[in-house]
């Protein structure tokens, strides 16, 4: 062997190192390989008739709902009655960081807020088999100086500022906003939250420094509950401000302060966000317990960390994905920061509760 094949031989082991490595960091890594060549996922049929079954066509609108806490990825659509309704729950297996909105490069945090995807914003061949990309930083972070970049859902179990499922899932999430995406949808709208935003989980986290803008969120939470119609969300006095019309148009500047209001937003749907806001002011009031037991960094569903502590980590990470991704941060994906706290699962968490239209 030359010296010059030697060398030859070992930049491109050291390129080949680089490369996984790169892929191994995170999601911003998330971008096409060469040699990955296959057809985008379709619809399973099993699917399909689920959504036949619940009054839903494959080419209607779309909607998601991540929570965090509860390691839930959500997927809506529009039903025959002309509202969202509820087609999967889908069990995330890792996201990284903690409660709270991703605010720069490198923290690790996945993001909350609200985000608007576009077919342009989807990634058929991911190094994480499929992908969508959120829109970190949206408007309002853009504004608020935030920074971080391709902050994905997209499959396998690792995760640095990403949502990751299995590759079945994330596969069958990718096909059902494809096809609403390419059936007339422009975007669909994705919320991102802390946990499901009850009043008794406002309070469990009532120290957190996160909790005045948890309680913005919750105000589009509820209209999406109240309603089962995609909330209007503007941007303006550093906040997200939710189904107003304003004189001249929505707000150009998010840091400026709301201008005058066009249209109120409806009085009867205002009026029971306002109670939802004072059954979490009496629930901060009574709860005086610290909903963290402990923590170390991100979550995963009961499901996967089940099969986390029985089989391990390259078994599960081969189980979930067949790009066999190593699991993110296995130690502390073990550590369940959330003990002894009641995860509710499921949707209608406000709208089971409130009487009247």
């Amino acid at each position: 062997m030359t010296p010059a094949y030697s060398l030859l031989r070992t930049a491109s082991r050291l390129a080949a190192f680089a490369l996984i490595g790169a892929a191994l960091s995170g999601c911003v890594a998330d971008m096409a390989l060469d040699d990955v060549s296959r057809a985008p996922p379709q619809i399973p049929g099993k699917m399909l008739a689920e959504m036949s079954k619940k009054g839903m066509r494959a080419e209607s609108p779309v909607l998601v709902r991540i929570f965090k806490q509860e390691s839930e990825l959500e997927v809506w659509k529009i039903d025959k009655a002309g509202k969202y309704a509820l087609l999967k729950t889908y069990p995330m297996c890792r996201w990284s960081g903690k409660l709270g909105p991703k605010t720069m490069n490198g923290d690790r945090q996945a993001p909350e807020g609200f985000y608007h995807v576009s077919a342009g914003m989807l990634n058929p061949n991911s190094q994480y088999y499929v992908s969508f990309n959120l829109g970190y930083p949206n408007r309002l972070e853009s504004a608020l100086g935030y920074t971080g970049e391709a902050l994905m859902v997209h499959g396998a179990c690792s995760s640095s500022g990403c949502y990751a499922l299995t590759d079945q899932g994330v596969g069958e999430i990718y096909a059902i906003v494809s096809k609403a995406l390419s059936s007339g949808q422009d975007r669909f709208q994705v919320q991102a939250y802390p946990y499901r935003m009850t009043a008794e989980n406002m309070a469990l986290h009532k120290d957190d420094e996160n909790l005045p803008f948890w309680r913005t969120l919750k105000e589009g939470y509820d209209a999406f509950e109240l309603t089962k119609q995609q909330p209007k969300v503007s941007v303006c006095g550093r906040r997200y401000v939710f189904n107003t019309e304003f004189l001249g148009g929505d707000p150009t500047n998010p840091l400026a302060a709301c201008p005058a209001t066009a249209t109120p937003p409806d009085p009867q749907l205002m009026a029971k966000i306002a109670a939802e806001k004072q059954k979490v002011d009496a629930a901060l009031a009574e709860n005086k317990a610290s909903a963290m037991t402990s923590y170390v960094d991100g979550g995963m569903h009961p499901t996967f960390r089940s099969l986390l502590k029985k089989d391990g980590a390259d078994k599960l990470a081969a189980r979930i994905s067949g790009i066999k991704y190593p699991v993110s941060r296995p130690e502390a994906a073990l550590a369940d920061p959330f003990v002894g706290v009641s995860k509710r699962t499921g949707a209608g968490t406000i709208s089971d509760q409130t009487s009247g239209d």
